[in-house]
């Protein structure tokens, strides 16, 4: 990550390089100093994180350490505090942070001297000479979180129990935080088990572990995760996650290194992988750009076996990366330099629950592509989306109504025990697939949309609107047959005929939601649909069900159209009967919004279709208000039963909205409000979604 220098810290350069060379506007950096309460949780309530750090050559490594929550919390401030199991022979990292070295030893393979093996030192608190860099990324798969963490190592002790496995303690010092979107993560749950590590090497491998052995590239080639280190300097690190659909990590070449004296290989082993379209921040492509190593680990879930890979690394743009892999427009090639495979070297295992609906299909590389392989997003979506109306609400924001028609996966996804595709939740996110309109393929130049040069057109936009519930299958009070389903189950399944209408209020910003705001309606426009997704805790309590929030009031915080998960959920929240003149709801719920004064029909339009929502909400307008216009819609929102207040949301506005302890958050912002709400609601329960799709 960028090596903070102020609360809206600069880049470096390597950052800016890259995110000037991909045409991506300037922002700023949304990473935190420190450890948030809010962070902290995420890291406690996962039960993977991986760790990375560099060797005593200066290399990139990663790992991944867990298999339960809570093996990984805060122990002090900013500190987070390790305790599990490990690998102690052959995992990187706990070479590198716990392990000295000892006499070199004599390789039967070849009978050259090997490196010095590095022995653990047991039972002895480790402290390092100077600053140990290190980063981390905890994840929890089976909620799609991620956090990305920096900063450095600053005691641990290893203690080994069987034969090469060590109970690990560590402190890790972290300077810096950085929230990241579920965007690729395929959900899985894990489970914690004791590894019984055994390094797998051909016989004509060298030392160094290449090529890799087939067990490792049946891995590579089913892999949907791994996890990558990279370093800026001797500063800082970097650990993320990249995912996808099974196989898009893929081997060019896997051969014995063949280099000759000018130092030209055309062996070895290398490795690509397509950089989809993300949150644009470019921070593991800016540390590449700069200091062109990377460390990988790619973890078997179903075995525990799991391989490390450090390498030198280039970013591939435009046709260089076309030319690797075919329609990609941003990947990167690392040539591996040492690798270890190694049978049962990890603490936990995996079983999937659903792949990411994002995951673009698998892309070929160009030496193994044929022409009967081109695939486009329709064959992985469960529905077809075509767009029936285009209300303009204000001048950047407009609401879209579509007829979802399911496809023949859609139609054959199983939930329980009655086939149909499952409905979504108010609240939840769709993902469109834009690129049959979008991607007319590689272009050198494409000056009048230069940051579509490096994008998949996925889209993910909020649903606005509750589910029609006449397009829901009967739901009765038993679960033995197919023709119902269980009242109190989560089960919501669409009927077998049902082609239900999909609402989304977005704001026009970029490819995408320029087509929609621009196309003629009496042609028809269908777009795929490749699933449906969103944070299950940002659900907010109806007013009738008792839920685990017992009673505590819902605080909504906004920001712009990040209003619109409250739209899909205020009729239950509220408990009104809408539009049936009913009145007032007895839902605890109060909202906070900010808007522009330009998007003030936005308020008008939402407390007119919501009965009750605007007497619960506090409207904070930003912006120029002179035009008569301005001044009667703020009127009309009063009157609306809105209180209106013409300046920026607060700190003191947050915190003076419920009572302490009986409250709980619901955020949907930007990044730089998001910021500022965490850093105010330190030791509030709080849950928040973000635009970083």
């Amino acid at each position: 990550m960028a090596t903070l220098t102020a609360l809206h810290s600069q880049w470096h350069s390597g950052e800016q390089a890259v995110q000037r060379m991909l045409g991506v506007p300037g922002r700023d950096n949304p990473t935190v100093h420190g450890l948030k309460q809010a962070h902290a949780y995420r890291v406690t309530v996962s039960p993977l994180v991986a760790f990375g750090t560099v060797d005593e050559h200066g290399r990139p490594w990663v790992t991944v350490w867990g298999g339960e929550a809570g093996f990984c919390r805060p122990i002090a401030e900013n500190v987070l505090g390790v305790k599990g199991v490990a690998d102690a022979r052959f995992d990187p990292v706990v070479q590198a942070l716990f392990a000295v070295p000892s006499a070199g030893k004599l390789d039967a393979k070849d009978g050259k001297t090997a490196q010095p093996e590095r022995q653990i030192i047991d039972d002895e608190v480790i402290k390092p000479e100077g600053r140990k860099v290190m980063a981390g990324l905890s994840i929890d798969l089976e909620t799609r979180d991620r956090l990305k963490l920096a900063g450095h190592f600053i005691a641990g002790a290893a203690t080994k129990t069987t034969p090469g496995v060590t109970n690990l303690q560590m402190a890790f010092a972290v300077e810096e935080a950085l929230g990241n979107c579920p965007k690729y993560l395929n959900k899985k749950h894990i489970v914690p088990h004791v590894p019984t590590p055994e390094l797998v090497r051909d016989a004509g491998s060298s030392v160094n572990g290449l090529p890799l052995p087939h067990e490792a590239v049946e891995l590579i080639s089913k892999a949907d995760l791994f996890f990558i280190a990279s370093k800026h300097g001797n500063g800082t690190m970097d650990v993320n996650h990249r995912g996808g659909a099974p196989g898009f990590l893929r081997v060019f070449r896997n051969q014995k290194s063949n280099a000759s004296n000018d130092g030209a290989d055309d062996g070895g082993l290398v490795l690509i992988y397509p950089e989809f379209s993300g949150n644009r921040l470019y921070q593991t492509l800016g540390n590449l750009r700069e200091d062109p190593v990377a460390g990988l680990v790619i973890p078997d879930f179903d075995t525990s076996d799991v391989l490390y890979l450090t390498g030198r690394t280039t970013i591939l743009v435009a046709e260089r990366a076309a030319a690797y892999m075919p329609r990609a427009k941003l990947a990167v090639r690392i040539d591996v330099t040492e690798a270890r495979f190694v049978r049962g070297g990890l603490p936990f295992r995996g079983s999937v629950i659903d792949h990411s609906p994002y995951n673009p299909p698998v892309r070929p590389l160009a030496a193994e592509k044929s022409n009967e392989d081109e695939v486009d997003g329709a064959a992985n979506a469960i529905a077809m989306a075509t767009l029936l109306t285009r209300q303009v609400i204000s001048l950047t924001i407009s609401r879209y109504v579509f007829k979802l028609t399911p496809t023949k996966k859609g139609r054959e996804e199983k939930k329980g025990s009655r086939n149909g595709l499952d409905a979504w939740y108010p609240g939840q996110h769709v993902t469109f697939d834009f690129s049959s309109e979008l991607d007319h393929g590689y272009s050198h130049m494409r000056d009048d949309d230069p940051q579509s040069l490096n994008d998949d057109f996925v889209r993910t936009f909020t649903v606005s609107a509750p589910l029609n519930p006449k397009e829901l299958a009967e739901v009765g009070n038993v679960t033995d047959g197919n023709s119902t389903v269980s009242a109190t189950s989560e089960l919501r399944v669409l009927r077998d005929d049902a082609e239900p209408e999909l609402e989304i209020v977005v704001r026009r910003h970029g490819s995408a939601t320029a087509l929609l705001a621009n196309w003629h309606l009496r042609v028809p426009l269908e777009i795929p649909i490749l699933g449906f997704g969103g944070v299950e805790e940002f659900r907010m309590p109806v007013s009738s069900v008792e839920d685990e929030t017992n009673g505590k009031e819902s605080v909504f915080v906004g920001g712009g159209v990040g209003i619109t998960p409250l739209l899909a959920q205020a009729v239950g929240v509220l408990g009104t009967d809408n539009g049936k003149g009913k009145g007032k709801g007895k839902g605890k719920l109060r909202v906070l919004w900010s808007l522009r004064a330009e998007d003030l029909p936005l308020a008008v339009d939402a407390f007119t279709k919501t009965d009750g929502l605007g007497p619960v909400t506090k409207l904070f307008v930003t912006g120029s208000l002179d035009a008569q216009d301005g001044r009667d819609l703020l009127i009309t929102v009063k009157d609306l039963g809105a209180g209106v207040v013409e300046r920026r949301i607060a700190r003191d506005d947050v915190l003076e909205t419920g009572e302490k302890g009986k409250r709980k958050f619901f955020c949907c912002t930007g990044p730089a409000m998001m910021k500022a709400l965490l850093q105010w609601m330190e030791g509030e329960e709080v849950v928040f979604e973000s635009f970083e799709y």
